[in-house]
């Protein structure tokens, strides 16, 4: 599973091609309480770790969370010597459909 914000791969861009991202599974549980599912309590999601496991060098995650009609990803924490991405925010209506999108086309 890949993101792709503003055409660019978010996990790869910070953890390297051999590192690794979610689980889909748990990334867009078919009971739509994912990771990825934005609420208004805001909480900390990892999206990647490098080859040598985020114990070793960190992983990548962000904090998430609802504002009303607004998604956003801030506060980035990343693996040693990768680029902190910006922070984002997605019209809540347009994220939440592109979620459910990717759900109807994933198959495990």
């Amino acid at each position: 599973m890949s993101f792709r914000i503003d055409g660019g791969q978010v996990v790869e861009a910070a953890v390297g091609e051999g590192g690794r991202g979610p689980f889909a599974e748990e990334a867009l549980s078919a009971a739509g309480q994912g990771s990825l599912w934005a609420t208004g309590h805001g909480r900390r999601v990892v999206l990647g770790e490098p080859e040598c496991t985020g114990g070793c060098c960190g992983c990548l995650s962000v904090f998430m969370q609802r504002h009303g009609g607004i998604v956003e990803w801030s506060a980035w924490q990343v693996p040693v010597d990768a680029a902190r991405p910006p922070t984002f925010h997605f019209d809540a209506d347009q994220y939440d459909a592109e979620l459910t999108r990717a759900l109807t086309t994933f198959s495990p």
